[in-house]
């Protein structure tokens, strides 16, 4: 290795743990660059920042060893990897959203079972507006995309005393609390669920995996909430769904994203939207500092970084 650089999206004076053997810069992808990005031997992906911004230096760093998000998916950065030196890391966030992002699950999941968003509007005007609305006990919930995250949303149901929780990733696997079923399988569990989360990643498996075959299956009034990333839904078979009042949806991510104003997702009937918070609250900051705190210590002491989900193999 010829060089330590480090870029950090935070001032490095506001981080106090990080290890002296490594040169730090700031760099929040707006702007010139910090440095020679030649000689940037780590780069963490600035968080929330476009695309073509965050991927803006990759082609000059020519000695870039760790590519490090802060975001739990990877998508946004895949794009770069063919070009990577050879050997060069593409890091996730680990466990860092799986709090942050569960608790949204769920307070999406309940906002839409018990009608808030209409009691939203109904303050707004001034309405009483009594009525008999759902509740999250007794119902059937299947997680689609059963990682740290998904299992942090079971964590958060179990104690709302649902019947039931249906697990589904890529690979069918047991765990202590049950078997987590193939995606093959969803056929055969979809009909069961009151409420589908989503919680997947997006690759070339899920893009479009909830389509019009996915969601007819769902039963009638059921509630699909999603998590993970917009484009594994295909919006054009949801809206159908919605606007016919047979599904209802609630929603951090869209496809397309940011939602254009006037796109008739905002208005379709029992639909919920919030613009991918699910990450970015006040658990994000410690959580990433404590990430980057280890994960540098490792790369400082020559020992493998955690978290790596791709590898660059240009030579």
């Amino acid at each position: 290795m010829t060089t330590q650089d480090v870029w950090l999206p935070f001032p490095p004076a506001e981080l106090t743990a990080l290890p002296e053997a490594l040169t730090y810069h700031h760099w929040d992808a707006s702007g010139e660059f910090p440095a020679d990005p030649a000689r940037c031997a780590f780069y963490v992906v600035p968080y929330m920042r476009p695309q073509e911004d965050v991927l803006r230096p990759l082609p000059h760093m020519t000695g870039v060893r760790v590519v490090q998000t802060l975001t739990a998916g990877i998508d946004h950065m895949l794009p770069a990897v063919p070009s990577l030196p050879q050997g060069a890391q593409l890091c996730n966030a680990g466990s860092l959203h799986n709090t942050s992002t569960a608790e949204l699950a769920l307070a999406l999941t309940l906002s839409s079972l018990r009608g808030i968003p209409g009691d939203v509007r109904a303050q707004a005007e001034g309405r009483w507006q009594p009525g008999f609305r759902a509740s999250l006990a007794d119902l059937t919930v299947l997680i689609v995309g059963y990682g740290g995250i998904g299992a942090a949303i079971e964590d958060r149901l179990l104690p709302f005393e649902v019947a039931e929780v249906l697990r589904v990733a890529g690979h069918a696997r047991d765990t202590p609390r049950g078997p987590v079923h193939a995606t093959t399988e969803l056929p055969r569990l979809l009909p069961a669920a009151d409420v589908v989360i989503l919680s997947a990643p997006l690759n070339a498996s899920t893009r479009g995996m909830v389509d019009g075959a996915f969601l007819s299956r769902m039963k009638d009034g059921a509630l699909l909430v999603n998590v993970g990333r917009g484009a594994v839904v295909d919006t054009g078979a949801l809206l159908a769904e919605t606007v016919a009042g047979r599904l209802r949806a609630a929603l951090d991510v869209t496809d397309p994203e940011p939602l254009p104003a006037g796109h008739p997702l905002w208005h379709a009937p029992g639909v919920l939207i919030t613009p991918h918070v699910g990450g970015p609250s006040s658990a994000f900051r410690p959580r990433a500092e404590r990430l980057l705190y280890a994960q540098l210590a490792r790369f400082a002491a020559g020992e493998p970084v955690r978290y790596v989900k791709a590898t660059g193999a240009q030579g």
